[in-house]
């Protein structure tokens, strides 16, 4: 999260084998700055470890693209720079755009038709 052009990580606490960590991390790719915060994919992976963790890390962080992007292109609200809001002001913002699309989805999925399959089966 940018902040007046500084980063600012979320508080945080969770524990990954038995270690205790307190600072929030974003999966990015290599068009962002190097920073403790911002977790890049292991460009040429070394052994079979890190080639699992580039593999996840790579997917995770495409479907939250995908995602995104798809709020992007149905909300204009997403689109625009949010510099100067609060961050409850913007997870408030996100929630109610996610909710929206999930209602838009399962009610264009409502007015599918339904077929018979059993009319296709020989």
């Amino acid at each position: 999260m940018y902040f007046y052009g500084m980063i600012i990580s979320p508080q945080v606490t969770y524990s990954v084998n038995g270690r205790e960590y307190h600072l929030a991390y974003y999966l990015t790719d290599g068009i962002y700055p190097k920073c403790a915060t911002f977790i890049q994919s292991i460009s040429i992976p070394q052994g079979p470890k890190a080639t699992l963790f580039a593999q996840y890390q790579e997917a995770v962080r495409k479907d939250v693209e995908r995602a995104f992007g798809v709020l992007q292109a149905r909300f204009a609200i997403v689109k625009n720079p949010s510099l100067f809001w609060d961050k409850d002001k913007i997870g408030r913002i996100m929630r109610a755009c996610i909710i929206l699309h999930n209602m838009i989805v399962e009610d264009e999925r409502d007015g599918y038709s339904h077929f018979n399959v059993s009319e296709f089966q020989p």
